[in-house]
């Protein structure tokens, strides 16, 4: 590896032309920068100037070698400021729960960058141990506090050429007992489906039930594929444009979205910055 010295002594000597001139503006003896440069050359396997009486005159090889000479140092010299500016970022960790729309969340991050000054952001798992956790409020722990950000509608939907959306246009919503008669993609951790299947069972109907799926992601990925209806929360489904959301005459259904975090622990002055932007003191 060539050392950094070396590099600001040929910058010094290409600069100056000169041999003294470069050390004396290097603070060092003229053996010395004499050294170095020779140094240099060994390590780049050729001269780098021809020598006279009158100084020194670069080669090609030392025109090559300036540009990226001075790339090198100027980075060098940054590095300090670097570490200096990422010690000083404000860390912050939230664990994300699966299935968000890209939609919701990129806006809840962009005020997050737009009103937290020199935020270091990091994203992690959500069973990762994090300052808080975007999640549902029916998720919340026991110890935890929630602070709501956003609500959902649950939607029904389907591809753009299901019978269920056409039958659902000649008259004018889909009703309860319509669903009966389709495939539907059950998520059983779901609240919502489980008040559809609750209300049909109600009047005496049932689902035809194709496919479960533990996640709204995966059940986005059966109604894409084709293989049924389902309910999902609008904010997911804007992510697949060959989906119909399918009016639906039922009760309304949303999940609410938040942060939760620690209630009996004390916390960073980022995560404080972070709820008071979402108006909680």
């Amino acid at each position: 590896m060539i050392e950094l010295r070396l590099l600001r002594f040929f910058i010094a000597i290409f600069e100056e032309k000169n041999i003294t001139a470069a050390a004396e503006r290097c603070h060092v003896s003229q053996p010395s920068l004499s050294a170095g440069l020779k140094q240099l050359e060994e390590s780049l396997d050729g001269p780098l100037f021809v020598r006279s009486k009158k100084g020194v005159e670069p080669l090609e090889s030392a025109h090559y070698l300036y540009p990226l000479a001075l790339r090198l140092v100027e980075e060098a010299k940054s590095l300090p400021a670097l570490f200096k500016a990422k010690a000083s970022r404000r860390k912050l960790k939230i664990a994300l729960m699966p299935d968000l729309g890209r939609g919701p969340l990129g806006q809840f991050l962009g005020k997050l960058h737009q009103h937290i000054d020199r935020l270091d952001l990091e994203l992690v798992d959500y069973h990762s141990s994090a300052d808080c956790r975007l999640t549902l409020d029916a998720l919340r722990h026991e110890d935890e506090i929630f602070v709501p950000l956003w609500d959902e509608d649950y939607v029904l939907c389907a591809p753009k050429d299901h019978p269920l959306v056409l039958a659902a246009n000649v008259s004018g919503a889909a009703t309860p007992e319509m669903l009966s008669g389709y495939d539907f993609i059950e998520c059983p951790p779901c609240e919502a489906h489980q008040q559809t299947l609750g209300l049909l069972a109600c009047n005496g109907m049932s689902l035809n039930l194709v496919a479960r799926a533990e996640t709204k992601s995966q059940v986005l990925a059966l109604v894409v594929a084709g293989l049924g209806v389902s309910f999902l929360p609008d904010g997911l489904i804007a992510d697949a444009p060959s989906l119909a959301t399918v009016p639906f005459k039922g009760p309304r259904m949303q999940r609410r979205i938040g942060l939760c975090y620690p209630a009996h622990q004390s916390i960073s002055p980022v995560l404080a910055d972070l709820l008071n932007l979402f108006g909680q003191d």
